[in-house]
């Protein structure tokens, strides 16, 4: 079933440019993967933050965007549990936690893949405005 979120990832050059796939969105919910690729670590061998807080964004993006209206971020914040590594599979789910007028706040856990099961890399929690049509838009 394609929504407004399939519409807007379609044409969200940046994420698509990374890699990232959007697996599924619907209802408040999202799903998306991403590889760390050798261009994604820093100077410490490990997956930059910027692009694990960019997979959660996204994911976020299109979690909120599955109502219809637009929607944008008003803020996020994330905390980083573990190391992205080289070559390591990340899947980001997104989750409605709740929506309130034009407001909304979504959790996504970004996990790898791993042989023993998903292992936790990040936690993210977005705060979501919808954008009114005639003042929020230049």
């Amino acid at each position: 079933m394609t929504n407004a979120a399939h519409t807007m990832f379609a044409a969200d050059e940046a994420s698509r440019a990374l890699g990232i796939e959007l697996v599924e969105a619907s209802d408040g919910h999202a799903v998306a993967t991403m590889t760390i690729t050798r261009a994604m670590v820093n100077g410490h061998d490990i997956a930059h933050g910027g692009y694990v807080f960019l997979l959660a964004d996204t994911t976020f993006a299109c979690a909120c965007n599955t109502h219809g209206p637009v929607t944008v971020a008003a803020g996020a914040e994330i905390s980083f549990v573990a190391a992205g590594r080289l070559g390591d599979h990340l899947v980001a789910t997104a989750t409605e936690r709740t929506r309130y007028g034009r407001n909304g706040i979504y959790d996504v856990t970004v996990h790898r893949e791993t042989p023993g099961g998903p292992e936790v890399v990040a936690e993210f929690r977005g705060r979501s405005r919808v954008l009114s049509a005639k003042r929020d838009r230049a």
